[in-house]
């Protein structure tokens, strides 16, 4: 569920207007007048909320009151839950997304001074020239911010961080003693589409991020905010310049990660991971804690076990991933040696 601090909900919208809006016919028995109040995704969607879902499973246990489905998936609707069928679910929770919450883009907002008069500033901080604080935001006892950086509407930082200059924060809760170098963007939206032969539609980005307490984030390193839920990253995570984390992703505790390393959607890093510089970690990869992968390796979808060192591209056991290399080396000699 989008948090009120950050997207303003234009609903309730009529299930009859969601319908048309989704180009979906209103469920034959179901109240085209029963008002929808907001979207969610499955698992944290109440009564009043319309979600979408792609399989059987992912509605057992949900309370979605309303649920976009595919025609002739052969689902059953738990108790309470109005399915609707359209072509594509995904691409008909979006548009309706995009129609609760209109203004999910690029944080925009206006005020008439650098520090809005409803953002509260606790004692000792310290703003250099050209900070702007949007409405809502929270800056705790002695922080200091650097020059030209902007702090979005309902944006919660803790006490005693030190954040750089053009740095920009929106729709994101910071915790105590967190180090944020120069340039780094936290908040973004995440990199979400639904493709068709039409083109690429954005997917809205009504997530946060939360960065918990001494984390550290190098120069120009960017993380984006959810896409529905949020991106977290742990308490005491060091991250080197450069670094790319998306949307949904859910980084561990005492975490390291090197520079230029890319972390994809939706992936889920256990406590005291070591990405090597350059490490790319595909979509819904899972991590386990310790584990630790060498530089320039590829972690593919799936899970890698905790405790182990792991190498290549896709990463292995780094055991393994030497042995390999090794191997080909003597086979390359052996031909030169041939010829």
């Amino acid at each position: 569920m989008a948090d009120p601090r950050f997207y303003d909900n234009k609903g309730p919208f009529a299930l009859s207007a969601l319908c048309a809006l989704a180009v979906a016919d209103v469920p034959t028995g179901s109240n085209g007048a029963a008002l929808v109040r907001g979207v969610a995704a499955l698992d944290g969607a109440g009564p009043e909320h319309v979600a979408f879902a792609t399989g059987k499973a992912e509605l057992a246990q949900s309370k979605a009151g309303f649920c976009f489905v595919e025609p002739g998936a052969g689902v059953h609707a738990p108790a309470g839950m109005v399915l609707i069928e359209c072509a594509m679910p995904a691409v008909a929770f979006a548009a309706c997304a995009g129609h609760f919450y209109p203004d999910n883009g690029l944080a925009a907002w206006s005020q008439q001074t650098p520090v809005d008069p409803s953002a509260q500033i606790g004692a000792g901080v310290m703003l250099a020239p050209g900070v702007v604080i949007g409405p809502g935001a929270e800056i705790g006892e002695g922080t200091r911010i650097g020059p030209n950086t902007v702090i979005g509407r309902g944006v919660a930082i803790g006490r005693d961080c030190e954040i750089g200059s053009n740095v920009t924060i929106t729709h994101a809760y910071i915790g105590d003693r967190v180090l944020i170098f120069p340039g780094v963007r936290i908040g973004t939206p995440g990199f979400g589409f639904n493709s068709s032969a039409k083109g690429h539609t954005k997917v809205p980005q009504l997530g946060r991020v939360i960065v918990q307490d001494r984390v550290e984030i190098g120069s120009n390193s960017t993380i984006d905010r959810g896409a529905l839920g949020d991106t977290v990253i742990g308490e005491g995570t060091k991250i080197d310049n450069l670094v790319q984390i998306g949307h949904n992703t859910h980084v561990g505790r005492h975490c390291i990660i090197v520079s230029q390393a890319g972390i994809s959607g939706s992936c889920a890093l256990g406590d005291f991971v070591v990405l090597g510089g350059q490490v790319g970690v595909a979509d819904h990869a899972h991590i386990g804690d310790g584990a630790r992968i060498a530089g320039k390796s590829g972690v593919t979808p799936g899970i890698l076990p905790g405790g182990r060192d792991y190498g290549g591209i896709p990463a292995r056991p780094a055991q393994d991933w030497r042995r390999e290399v090794a191997a080909l080396a003597l086979l390359a000699r052996r031909k030169k040696k041939t010829k």
